[in-house]
């Protein structure tokens, strides 16, 4: 897990930044996701193409798994050879979907430890803090340690001044910390507050709904316009709707700033796909692989040397087949 801190950690300045700039938790997440995405971008674009490669070859490839369902060593070979035909790697995407996720996962730990990695408060306090926190009467944590730092943001202002706060920070930095926790207030949600908290009747209860819906909408658009929904069978399909669910019991049930950084993503991914999908979709890759075929034969046609007979011999071929002839 010290690998993912490390990316927060690196991460947190540009929450940081962001938040620096508007003083507000919510709409700096807006930024730190767009500018995320911008940076994934070389990546994203080039997950759009495998996909839009895979979609045109769907058909072939599922020939190819029926003609030869009960030979799964014949099927592998057909569609290695498929693959080399149209340029295209088994694993090629795989590195490329690696890297975004170690990022991502980064992100989740950037806002899940603010003071650590986003205020980039020494660990050591941070756990001094937690501990003080916990032995005040009355203090109700969060089942969910993980997020334990934003739980800590929420009850800091009431302890601000006591002794064990101000001999453990300076008055800047407490300053900043109650600036910081204060600023997670966005149209009229509390973000430092968990969802399950006012129950499934509050109006809190549209940060999972919106996390589940935002989730599988985005991800059956994103399959719909790359034409991948037919390549999705069994359990992956399951999955579209079960993982989703799962995302929106832990946004119910952890502060509000994380279900709403995933709502957020979701909605930025949607509207990149859809952008994507304008340059790279099956149809233009279709295109651009024919046009880049006509171009090879060309070459190559180009390449063949032509052999032309001079004019003289023409003329003597002619002569010899009239006496021929005659």
């Amino acid at each position: 897990m010290q690998i993912f801190g490390f990316f927060g950690s690196i991460l947190g300045y540009i929450l940081w930044a962001a938040w620096y700039i508007v003083r507000n938790f919510g709409i700096a997440i807006i930024i730190f996701t767009i500018f995320i995405k911008l940076i994934l971008f070389p990546f994203t674009v080039k997950q759009q193409k495998t996909m839009a490669k895979n979609a045109r070859l769907q058909k072939k490839q599922l020939e190819i798994r029926e003609k030869y369902a009960n030979n799964r060593q014949k099927q592998q070979e057909e569609l290695q050879k498929l693959y080399e035909r149209e340029n295209m790697s088994m694993t090629g995407g795989c590195l490329t979907s690696i890297i975004p996720m170690l990022i991502m996962l980064g992100i989740i730990y950037s806002v899940a430890f603010p003071l650590t990695n986003t205020l980039h408060i020494d660990a050591g306090r941070v756990s001094q803090l937690s501990s003080y926190v916990n032995t005040i009467p009355g203090h109700t944590s969060l089942g969910n340690s993980f997020y334990a730092e934003i739980d800590l943001l929420r009850v800091f202002p009431s302890i601000a001044n006591t002794s064990f706060i101000t001999g453990l920070f300076t008055p800047a930095e407490i300053q900043n910390i109650i600036d910081f926790g204060g600023s997670f207030n966005l149209f009229g949600f509390d973000l430092l507050t968990s969802p399950n908290s006012f129950g499934i009747f509050s109006v809190y209860i549209l940060i999972p709904v919106l996390c589940f819906l935002t989730s599988v909408i985005t991800q059956v658009i994103t399959m719909r316009i790359n034409g991948t929904q037919q390549m999705q069978q069994g359990c992956m399909k399951i999955m579209i709707y079960v993982l989703p669910l799962f995302s929106a019991w832990i946004a119910y049930t952890v502060p509000a700033a994380v279900g709403f950084y995933w709502i957020m993503s979701y909605v930025i991914q949607l509207l990149q796909s859809i952008v994507l999908a304008k340059f790279y979709n099956p149809v233009s890759i279709t295109a651009k692989s024919e046009a880049q075929h006509i171009a090879l034969l060309e070459m190559q046609e180009a390449k063949i040397p032509r052999i032309y007979a001079p004019s003289s011999i023409n003329k003597g071929s002619n002569k010899n087949n009239k006496n021929k002839k005659k």
